[in-house]
């Protein structure tokens, strides 16, 4: 029985990196969570809500569900008297009997670099959950003396750091999450996994393809220090009202991209759907992904200005 302890706990460390770096289809429009130097670009106040059903239909060897699923609020605003921006994050990620929830507030102070642009540099602090349901688990010596029985958690400190640039037309940014790479245990004393620190590096710029069209091509490179990534998109925005494209991530899934701008943008509806290109005997071949937006001017009557990129990043 050991055996079967020692082996969960070598693919754990997989699953937990799937836990602490859920996909998103939209990056390009979830820029908070991945930089805490974003935290108040917004000329305003804006809410967001993503909501993920990763392979869509998988089901495990035995019981029901299994499909990854994750659902992300922030809420992110500027503090033009000191020159600066805060942000909030919440992250609920579910993988068969693993779950993880993230909460992190972000500060970014802001330097502007006239007829430029915008530099941010940011701090996020907050905590990191992680939890295991052992009851997804089949035991075949009920008597061992490692068995763990329902549902065991833990929480610890977590910390990022980000610089993010945006200019009238260009935007780049890095950052690190989990820089303290916390550990987790489960009651387990043999088991020791840490959350591992995750690089984020974005990039695009905004083309204007004619003087209704807007393009962005933008391409996310992530890693963990030991593995990388990287997702490719093109988005058109075509006067300000409806906005797609395509996108691509690297090994798993090509994504198509689609949205609605309402209210003289203010509020934002989009979906994404993925086709997976790889590794389909494993997974299944489609995900699904809802993002609703809404900005609303800081302080109530200020005009929001708008930069020709897409009002709901």
């Amino acid at each position: 029985m050991k055996k079967l302890i020692y082996f969960i706990c070598l693919i754990l460390p997989i699953k937990l990196m799937a836990q602490q770096v859920p996909h998103f289809s939209q990056y390009m429009f979830n820029t908070l969570y991945l930089n805490p130097g974003y935290a108040g670009m917004d000329e305003g106040l804006r809410f967001a809500l993503i909501y993920r059903n990763q392979w869509t239909g998988y089901s495990p060897t035995f019981d029901q569900g299994g499909a990854p699923q994750t659902q992300v609020f922030s809420v992110n605003a500027p503090l033009d008297m000191i020159s600066s921006g805060i942000g909030l994050h919440v992250v609920n990620d579910v993988v068969g009997p693993f779950s993880g929830l993230q909460v992190q507030g972000s500060y970014a102070y802001h330097i502007v670099i006239p007829s430029v642009g915008k530099i941010g540099l940011g701090l996020r602090a907050g905590m990191f959950s992680q939890q295991i349901n052992f009851n997804q688990y089949r035991w075949a010596d009920p008597n061992d003396p490692l068995r763990r029985d329902g549902i065991q958690s833990q929480i610890k400190p977590d910390f990022g750091a980000g610089i993010y640039f945006r200019g009238l037309r260009y935007f780049a940014g890095v950052s690190v999450t989990h820089m303290l790479s916390p550990s987790f245990n489960f009651g387990i004393d043999k088991l020791n996994n840490p959350l591992s620190r995750v690089l984020y590096v974005t990039t695009g710029y905004d083309f204007q393809a004619t003087p209704k069209v807007i393009v962005t091509p933008s391409v996310l490179i992530k890693s963990d220090f030991n593995v990388l990534s990287f997702e490719l998109s093109a988005i058109a925005n075509v006067q300000k009202k409806f906005f797609g494209g395509l996108s691509y991530r690297r090994s798993d899934a090509v994504i198509a991209i689609v949205g609605v701008s309402l209210f003289n943008s203010s509020l934002n509806l989009s979906y994404a759907f993925d086709y997976v290109v790889a590794g389909q005997t494993v997974k299944r071949p489609t995900s699904h992904e809802v993002l609703v937006s809404y900005s609303v001017p800081v302080g109530g009557i200020r005009q929001i200005v708008r930069t020709p990129r897409f009002s709901i990043r």
